[in-house]
């Protein structure tokens, strides 16, 4: 299928699928005339890089991935050590933005109170 017709069928822009060729993570055959073709398995592939992109991993991360996930979309066990790193990266983060809430709730409350006592 061409770049146009994969794009449809996954809701893909097609700069996206050039974008995710030039990383690496979605792999043509080109044309004599230099298009691209994508197989059959192209539409399941594009799923796949968009749920690891929901998951919060860069696109370096998933072409190292590659290798590791299987056929049917699942992903074999020798992911896990990265896939469990960067899920301790996003609790911390989680929990570095939960404080910094916490002070700018504190900080809005004060003001108020502040604001009230003034008034």
């Amino acid at each position: 299928m061409k770049i146009g017709e994969l794009a449809a069928i996954t809701g893909t822009p097609v700069r996206m699928l050039r974008y995710y060729e030039e990383q690496g993570l979605l792999e043509p055959d080109r044309l004599d005339s230099g298009h691209r073709r994508y197989g059959d398995g192209a539409p399941a592939v594009v799923r796949r890089i968009r749920a690891l992109l929901d998951a919060g991993l860069p696109t370096r991360v998933i072409r190292d991935l590659q290798p590791c996930i299987r056929q049917d979309g699942t992903i074999a066990e020798c992911t896990l050590d990265t896939l469990q790193e960067h899920l301790e990266g996003l609790d911390n983060r989680i929990s570095a933005l939960s404080e910094t809430r916490t002070s700018l709730a504190g900080l809005i409350s004060a003001t108020r109170t502040r604001e009230r006592i003034l008034a």
